[in-house]
């Protein structure tokens, strides 16, 4: 067996009283998971952060089952702070990542994050060409659950371009139920062709057909995002604690891929000037295109699992610390 998941899981709660439930969660989950880890023997444990990683990873530690932690942002979560140091192996998706320690960085391996095949085989595809007045597609999308940030800001702020401009859209954009009607109207009343949806199972199709991508820059987007070799702007969430999100988004931007856009700093005029540069000159688009593919890993998938095959097998010798 080259690797095995086990036993509970556990996260922290806000408050006094969820704090002790979740730390007594995740004690519960530890001791789960070390006799389930005694009964299987696994070869390698591979945890993917999270406080649900905790429990299984650091059991394995204890029983000096080597373990393979792997980071998707571009600073290292809690969990994973916490599993490194013990980790025989750092699985990491940014050549930097923050939060490494020089101890930590000698044994982190640079595999990305893996996206779906679909994903993985538009990296070879060209960017979809973009006349000087042609057709400008713009695919925007706010992760699982919907951004109602972009539906307030990005109906009423495309409605002001010139109608000249306006004609030139093609807009795909997800919106949550509520926000439907509202965002539909808009866009009809001012001319502009849109297809609007609560959820898009065909990501890779509209990464593929897309110009420009506005988005949530949570790890799974940022790679599949750049994976397909599509320039971005990126409007980070801004309540995580350690902002993860603006961390990945500067990641794609200093590589000339993407632009980033403060949830307090994208506002319609903000907006409206970025638009207005990419629809004179769209050029600047094909060149941040080829900057954000420089950032795509589509053999992520490939790269972690020879890790830990290699790890299981016995060719890669290094003692658990």
């Amino acid at each position: 067996r080259a690797a095995c998941r086990a036993g509970a899981s556990g996260t922290i709660g806000a408050g006094i009283m969820k704090k002790i439930k979740s730390a007594f969660s995740l004690g519960m989950g530890f001791f789960q998971a070390r006799k389930l880890l005694s009964d299987l023997k696994p070869a390698v444990v591979v945890g993917f952060g999270g406080y649900p990683s905790v429990p299984a990873v650091y059991a394995a530690q204890t029983l000096k089952i080597p373990t393979v932690i792997h980071e998707q942002n571009a600073i290292l979560g809690r969990a994973n702070v916490f599993l490194a140091p013990k980790a025989a192996k750092i699985a990491v998706a940014w050549s930097h990542v923050e939060g490494l320690d020089a101890i930590d960085e000698n044994r982190a391996i640079v595999t990305g994050n893996p996206v779906r095949p679909d994903i993985s085989a538009l990296y070879n595809k060209p960017f979809p060409t973009i006349e000087q007045d042609g057709t400008l597609r713009i695919f925007i999308t706010g992760g699982s659950q919907g951004a109602s940030v972009f539906s307030e800001v990005l109906p009423k702020a495309l409605a002001r371009l010139p109608d000249h401009h306006r004609a030139r859209l093609d807009i795909v954009q997800q919106c949550r139920e509520e926000d439907l009607p509202q965002v539909r109207a808009i866009y009809s009343e001012a001319g502009i062709q849109a297809d609007l949806r609560p959820f898009f199972k065909d990501m890779s199709l509209q990464l593929e057909r897309c110009h420009l991508v506005i988005a949530r820059s949570g790890a799974g987007t940022v790679s599949e995002v750049t994976t397909a070799g599509r320039p971005a702007i990126f409007v980070p969430y801004p309540h995580h604690a350690d902002q993860q999100q603006k961390r990945n988004a500067d990641a794609v931007a200093d590589a000339g891929g993407a632009w980033v856009m403060t949830q307090n700093g994208f506002t319609a005029d903000a907006l409206l000037a970025r638009l207005e540069t990419f629809l004179q000159n769209p050029e600047t688009l094909f060149r941040a295109a080829e900057n954000a593919r420089s950032c795509g890993k589509p053999d992520a998938a490939r790269k972690l699992g020879n890790i830990v095959m290699a790890m299981a097998s016995g060719w890669d010798k290094h003692p658990q610390g």
